[in-house]
């Protein structure tokens, strides 16, 4: 059996080392593909709480803006009750 010259040998090496390579290049692609997926993970989640984060708000204007119309209506309630009140007063004055 006749021993492999040292060009099969250098060219051998070079096959490894070109696959060991490659085997790096993929192990890194395939951390960077989930890496990314938890990153929309993560980006998906945080938009779903923004949303219900937004339709909250949404809904505490709407009460804000429905409890601040009631505070109009009862100002200006109270505000009619008073000029009655204060022209009755005048009424008692001149007479």
């Amino acid at each position: 059996m006749a021993l492999p010259d040292s060009e099969t040998i250098v060219a051998k090496d070079a096959e490894v080392d070109a696959l060991a390579r490659l085997e790096e290049r993929i192990q890194k692609a395939v951390a960077l593909v989930n890496r990314l997926r938890d990153e929309r993970d993560e980006a998906v989640a945080e938009l779903a709480a923004a949303r219900v984060a937004a339709e909250e708000a949404g809904a505490r204007a709407a009460r804000f803006s429905d409890e601040l119309e009631a505070l109009r209506s009862e100002r200006h309630q109270v505000r009619g009750r008073i000029e009655k009140l204060l022209g009755h007063i005048d009424q008692l004055g001149a007479a």
